[in-house]
Order: C-alpha cells, then sequence, then structure tokens
C-alpha cells in the first residue's frame, strides 16, 4: 500500500512538472509594430563633442581602479558623466551626457571596452538616449563602435558611431573626442 501511495504521488508530481513546463511555452507573441507608433525607420546623423576631464577640482571622468602597470591602460576602470556639446570647445553649448565607463582591455596596445549611454537634455531629442558598447583602439585616428539600442525618440535604435579624438592632454588624460552618430530608429 505505501508503495502505491509512494508511486501515485510521484506520478502526480511527474504530471503536474510537464503540465506547468508547457504552459511556458507560449510567453511571447508576434505583435503588430504600428500598435506601438513604429512606422517608417529612419536613419539620423548628428555629430557631438565628447569631453572626458579627468584634471581639476570637478572632472567628468573619475578612475576607479588603476591599471596594473605604468606601462599600459590595462585593467584600469573609469566611471564618466561626460559633457557632450555641439563644437570641440567644452564651453560651447551643451546637447546631453556621456554617462557610463570604459575599461582598459589592451595588454599591448591603447584599448578600451567603452559602454556607455547619450542622454541628450536639449531640442527634440530631449530626454532620448542612444547605448553604445564596443572596443574604442583609442590611439587609431577612427574608431567605430556599435549602437545597440535607445529610448525616447531613439527607441529601437541601432547603427554606429565613428570617434576621432579632437584634443588630448597625455599629463591629466584630458580629451575632446568627436562622434559622429548614425542611428537607425522609428
Amino acid at each position: 500500500m505505501a508503495n502505491l501511495v509512494l508511486s501515485l504521488t510521484s506520478l502526480i508530481i511527474l504530471l503536474a512538472a510537464v503540465v506547468s513546463a508547457g504552459k511556458g511555452q507560449h510567453f511571447g507573441k508576434t505583435i503588430n509594430r504600428k500598435h506601438f507608433g513604429l512606422r517608417k525607420e529612419k536613419l539620423t546623423f548628428f555629430r557631438v563633442y565628447w569631453h572626458d576631464i579627468q584634471s581639476g577640482s570637478n572632472p567628468s571622468s573619475v578612475v576607479l581602479r588603476p591599471p596594473l602597470s605604468n606601462s599600459s591602460f590595462f585593467g584600469a576602470v573609469t566611471m564618466i558623466d561626460n559633457r557632450l556639446t555641439t563644437e570641440v570647445s567644452v564651453n560651447s553649448p551643451l546637447v546631453g551626457q556621456a554617462q557610463g565607463m570604459y575599461a582598459g582591455t589592451g595588454q599591448h596596445e591603447a584599448s578600451a571596452l567603452m559602454v556607455m549611454n547619450f542622454a541628450f537634455k536639449t531640442g527634440k531629442y530631449n530626454g532620448s538616449t542612444i547605448s553604445i558598447l564596443g572596443r574604442n583602439a583609442v590611439f587609431t585616428k577612427v574608431r567605430e563602435m556599435p549602437v545597440i539600442g535607445g529610448s525616447g525618440l531613439f527607441r529601437f535604435a541601432r547603427g554606429y558611431v565613428e570617434a576621432r579624438t579632437k584634443w588630448l592632454d597625455v599629463k591629466t588624460g584630458d580629451a575632446t573626442v568627436e562622434y559622429s552618430c548614425y542611428v537607425l530608429h522609428y
């Protein structure tokens, strides 16, 4: 009798597990993009200047973890809240902030993993963001990194950015980088 109860209990538990597992197959469904106001995809281009300031009393870039050695950037982790402006000058009109981090990833070359959002604060794109995640070979003339998403007017965004260093102070680490952004979005 005890074996029969044990067998029935095991069978009921197994049956319940099989029935429950089957319900998980339908957690997603295809929906019409027009329900979200997504119509025709467009390509937007904009150019901003990214100001990475590590020096002074109010830096926008803070090293959280220094590099493993003085001879390379490898292992360094830096948190940023950098100004995005319309011109090379750090005092030119502000359009947003680059918020995120970068980490030194090259042991034998100056390269970084860039993880940042461009958060726009003015004009048509106020409140919208694009997300950038990619490799930045710092001393290469033009570096390309992917745009992997966005919010607001850049919801469902994809594309790429091209980074070009316009100014670098090797003593302080301060830099200004031009970002040419090509963003596909609805």
